[in-house]
């Protein structure tokens, strides 16, 4: 840290105070505790109580031991490299590599040049052609590649749309409450206004239609000028998947409001109860039994390659598709990405590669289809144990797994727990949390860095580390934790 006498131009006090503002907890103090610990392991402490850090805190799988798709990886590597495509014998003769391998790597390179070019700002023509015939598989409805921007990430793409939604400190964005704390942090940094809208816990963490008009008016007689609501399907860090009947409504009541549909579908993959259905593929059904009553929602839906079976959170590839905008803004959008380039090209094959995997017949299915259903099994497997561990601490409720990479559930701290969290400066989920972590390596996220109902305590965490020891090491310091703040 910096002294006062410092002559640094620079300092706390005059950088942008938006961005000083700005809350990321799934990145936070917890997370930067467990890499300091991590660093000590590595250095061959032997002073701390726990051999390994569990990094539960955030959606990485890779990190976490999750193995790449061998197809995807095949590919980019003959991307990365094409004088591969010269060894072509030795590939598959003697490295495993199939002849679709290949084929596929032979046929990116003609479309997209060498990944170490520029490629049109809003993404690969032919990667866009193959996202758009990917969407018309997914929901029954024609899609257009000249509505689908390649973007870094899903994240980049929230970054995108916000910037061109938000004209102001008044401008609002409807956020369901818990919610994924990237988009309070952007609209931070915007210098707009998040308006919540809680999501409810009795309801398998779904939406409720007169929380979210009650919201709506209050921003709106606050003065604010309410441009989009988000929707997080399957929800971050619920878990939550939405039946067709929720929804419908929010499609009906951004029809009545006038408001954008920004639906964050990157865990559409992850869902172990009932089906993902998308935004899109309702409103084109509600468009198709109601002639001329939804023509002007205006929807735009993203996905990303770093969640999923994928998991390729490192490659940056993502896309979101517009529905219904006016072309004229449209554009703009266009000359929004082309100030920040091109999303990274290898992550633009690798989307090509998520939205057109193998397909039966096809040398390299059944390998693919082994590795996919291995990761999502492992996954539900899991969500399981760790559900089941949940039931058996005392003064935790957690629903049921259905869907994304997370469990969100309630906790009930003693009221001696919650003194001592405040003689630290802490809220008592976010002691709860460190304590754990001191204790297991487990590193999880307090409910408060997504948001929750006042009164009510949680924490998030994934269920991508490997085995069920680390899901023992919690039940055992719960129980620990209780004892002592009875």
């Amino acid at each position: 840290m910096a002294s006062s006498t410092s002559r640094r131009r620079l300092n706390l006090d005059n950088i942008n105070p938006h961005v000083r503002a700005a809350k990321y907890a799934v990145r936070g103090e917890l997370a930067v505790r467990s890499e300091e610990y991590r660093a000590s392991l590595l250095s061959g402490a032997t002073d701390l109580p726990f051999k390994e850090v569990i990094s539960a805190n955030i959606g990485n799988p890779q990190q976490l031991d999750q193995k790449p798709i061998t197809f995807f990886r095949q590919v980019l590597s003959i991307l990365e490299n094409p004088a591969l495509l010269e060894k072509g014998d030795v590939l598959v003769n003697h490295l495993g590599y199939k002849p679709d391998v290949l084929e596929r790597a032979k046929r990116l390179l003609d479309q997209v040049g060498s990944v170490g070019a520029y490629s049109a700002s809003n993404g690969a023509p032919a990667i866009r052609q193959s996202v758009a015939e990917f969407l018309e598989r997914r929901d029954g409805f024609p899609a257009n590649q000249a509505d689908i921007y390649l973007s870094a990430g899903a994240s980049s793409g929230v970054n995108t749309l916000l910037h061109i939604i938000c004209a102001g400190e008044k401008s609002g964005v409807l956020i369901p409450i818990p919610q994924y704390p990237l988009y309070t942090a952007s609209l931070s940094v915007l210098n707009a206004t998040a308006v919540p809208y809680y999501l409810d816990e009795s309801k398998n963490w779904g939406t409720d239609l007169g929380t979210i008009k009650a919201a709506h008016e209050k921003a709106k007689a606050e003065g604010i000028d309410v441009r989009a609501i988000v929707i997080i399907n399957p929800g971050n860090p619920t878990g939550a998947s939405l039946p067709e009947e929720h929804i419908r409504a929010v499609i009906e009541f951004a029809r009545q409001e006038r408001l954008v549909i920004l639906a964050d579908e990157v865990y559409q993959t992850n869902v172990f109860i009932g089906e993902f259905i998308s935004f899109k593929r309702m409103l084109r059904q509600m468009q198709k039994e109601k002639p001329g009553v939804y023509d002007d929602i205006e929807l735009a839906s993203l996905h990303s390659v770093s969640k999923g079976m994928v998991g390729e959170c490192g490659h940056r590839g993502g896309y979101f598709e517009l529905v219904g905008f006016d072309p004229a803004v449209q554009a703009e959008i266009y000359k929004f990405v082309s100030i920040m380039l091109c999303a990274p090209v290898i992550g633009q094959c690798l989307v090509e590669l998520m939205v057109n995997p193998p397909k039966p017949g096809e040398p390299s299915y059944p390998l693919y289809k082994q590795e996919y259903d291995a990761i999502f099994n492992g996954l539900r497997e899991r969500a399981t144990a760790l559900h089941k561990a949940f039931q058996q601490m005392e003064g935790v409720e957690c629903g049921e797994p259905q869907g994304s990479m997370y469990l969100f559930p309630t906790i009930k701290l003693p009221a001696k727990a919650a003194a001592a969290a405040a003689a630290e400066g802490r809220t008592p989920d976010e002691f709860y949390c460190m304590r754990l972590l001191e204790a297991t390596g487990v590193c999880v996220v307090p409910g408060s860095g997504f948001g929750q109902k006042e009164g009510t305590l949680h924490f998030r965490t994934t269920f991508l580390p490997p085995g069920t020891e680390w899901v023992g090491s919690i039940v055992k310091f719960h129980k620990e934790f209780m004892d002592k703040y009875r």
